[in-house]
Formats: C-alpha cells, sequence, structure tokens
C-alpha cells in the first residue's frame, strides 16, 4: 500500500510539473526555433544530469542497457520535445490536447509490450473512456486543425509512450534519474551539433518570456519532472500511475489561464471531474 501511494504521489509531481511544458514551448517558439529550443533544452539538461552523476559518484550503465537508454532519448529527450515544438507552430493548444489525453493511453500500451504488465480489462475500458472525454472537451473549442500540425502531434505521442515506458522499465534497475540523465549524456553530441547549427543569428529580438520558458523545460521538463515521473511509473506501474497522464491537459491550460491570461471554460471544470472519475477506476482495475 505504501508503495503503491509513494508511487502516485511521485507520479501526480511529474504530471504537475509536466503540464507546464506546453504552455513554456509555447511561450519560448517566440523567441527561438523549434530546432534550437529542442537543442538547447536538452543540452542544458544533460549538463545538470552529468553533474549531478558526477557528485554522486554513480556508476556507468552496463551495455545491456544501451538499447533502452536510446529508446528513451529517441523518445522523450528527441521525438517529444522537437515534433510537439513543430506542431505548435501549426495547431491551437486547444487542438494539441486532443493528442495530449492520448498519452496515458500511449504509455499503457508500450507498458504492456515493453514493461511487461499486464492489467486487468475493465481498466482498458476506463483508460479509453478518459482518454476519449479529454478529446472530447478539446474538440469541443475552435476546432482548428492542421494536417501537417496533427501529424506531428500523432507522431510525438508515440514515441513519448513509448519513452516513458522504456524508461519506466529500466529505472526498476537504474533508478528514475539516473535514466534520463544517462540518455541525456547519450543524445548531447547530437543535440550539441544541432544547437550549434541552428544557433540565433542575434539575440537582441528574444524577450523575456521566451527565456523563461527555455529554462523552465531545460530544469523542470527535462530533468526535474522526470525525477518524479520515472519513480513514480516504476514503484506503482506502467500503466496504472501512467493513467495520471489524463490530468495533464487541465493543469496544463489551467496554467495557461494563470500565467497567459487565457479564458478557462466551465467546460474544463467538468471534464477534469470526468476524467478524475476515470483515473480512479483504471487505478483500481489496473
Amino acid at each position: 500500500m505504501h508503495s503503491s501511494a509513494s508511487g502516485w504521489g511521485n507520479g501526480l509531481l511529474g504530471v504537475i510539473i509536466f503540464s507546464g511544458s506546453l504552455p513554456a514551448t509555447r511561450v519560448a517558439v517566440g523567441g527561438f526555433s523549434a530546432l534550437f529550443l529542442t537543442s538547447a533544452r536538452a543540452v542544458i539538461a544533460a549538463l545538470i544530469g552529468a553533474l549531478v552523476l558526477a557528485v554522486l559518484r554513480q556508476a556507468r550503465p552496463q551495455r545491456r542497457d544501451l538499447a533502452s537508454l536510446t529508446i528513451v532519448a529517441v523518445g522523450v529527450v528527441v521525438g517529444f520535445p522537437l515534433l510537439t515544438a513543430l506542431a505548435l507552430q501549426h495547431v491551437t493548444s486547444a487542438r494539441s490536447i486532443v493528442f495530449i489525453g492520448l498519452l496515458p493511453l500511449s504509455t499503457a500500451i508500450f507498458g504492456v509490450l515493453r514493461g511487461g504488465e499486464r492489467p486487468q480489462p475493465l481498466f482498458w475500458l476506463f483508460a479509453v473512456l478518459g482518454s476519449a472525454t479529454v478529446a472530447g472537451f478539446a474538440l469541443s473549442g475552435d476546432g482548428s486543425a492542421s494536417l501537417e500540425g496533427d501529424l506531428l502531434m500523432a507522431a510525438s505521442i508515440v514515441l513519448c509512450g513509448l519513452g516513458y515506458a522504456e524508461g519506466a522499465a529500466l529505472s526498476r534497475r537504474l533508478g528514475g534519474w539516473q535514466v534520463i540523465s544517462w540518455a541525456l549524456l547519450l543524445a548531447l553530441p547530437l543535440m550539441l551539433a544541432l544547437a550549434i547549427l541552428t544557433w540565433p543569428p542575434t539575440w537582441s529580438g528574444i524577450g523575456v518570456p521566451a527565456w523563461i520558458g527555455l529554462a523552465y523545460v531545460s530544469v523542470f521538463s527535462m530533468f526535474v519532472g522526470f525525477i518524479f515521473w520515472y519513480r513514480g511509473l516504476a514503484i506503482g506501474g506502467i500503466a496504472r500511475v501512467g493513467q495520471l497522464q489524463q490530468l495533464q491537459p487541465f493543469f496544463g491550460l489551467a496554467l495557461a489561464g494563470l500565467l497567459l491570461g487565457e479564458p478557462v471554460a466551465w467546460s474544463m471544470i467538468v471534464a477534469t471531474a470526468l476524467v478524475v472519475v476515470c483515473v480512479f477506476f483504471a487505478r483500481r482495475f489496473a
């Protein structure tokens, strides 16, 4: 019981931190290109990870772990940040919520394929209902659409779900913060080269909000959030704790309303309540 509560507590903290990622990314792409933002956040986070690994004198991962770390790097260090940054140049935040709401289902599927988990049939029922609730809420908004943006978001959800599940399974051996730190270091040469190639020609036109957005996605979205998230998934179960991601779009909209001045409709409150019910029952039958 204690392990389950710890898993859900860590997972919830991770989701709250990740909820600021899309608002911060929307602000940051106003000053930086999508490619530079993706590479810069990874480089900054990798330097933090390297420092922590060195200070705490962590042993290097074994050779058998390199394939899993590569999957994590492709999924959450490169793939999801880059594809969402590109997608947010074509679709609205409300549109992107459709796909973020499908992330728990993607994570659960890869938890079965890569983590060896076997949830009960009723779990899948409430997981799908929760995802459908999020999708229905988003589609009830402005309905703006872009084929390119939609495809980019769909691809980002597949890669992110894979990275989450693979990282959680690996965290059972290496530890949560160690997994994201080593994955960041593995991707560092590529991300550093990309940052240099996409280096802004001038810094004068980049406003303070863009810098704050870059700082948030680098420190919190790319490193601190994963400490809690991978720990929560490893302790409480990938499929089970992964359902907490259904709350992420609503936390994100709340932050967007408070920090960016975006309107928050009453339908958000209703949809949030329905999602909470789905998360409760998904946890019970996982």
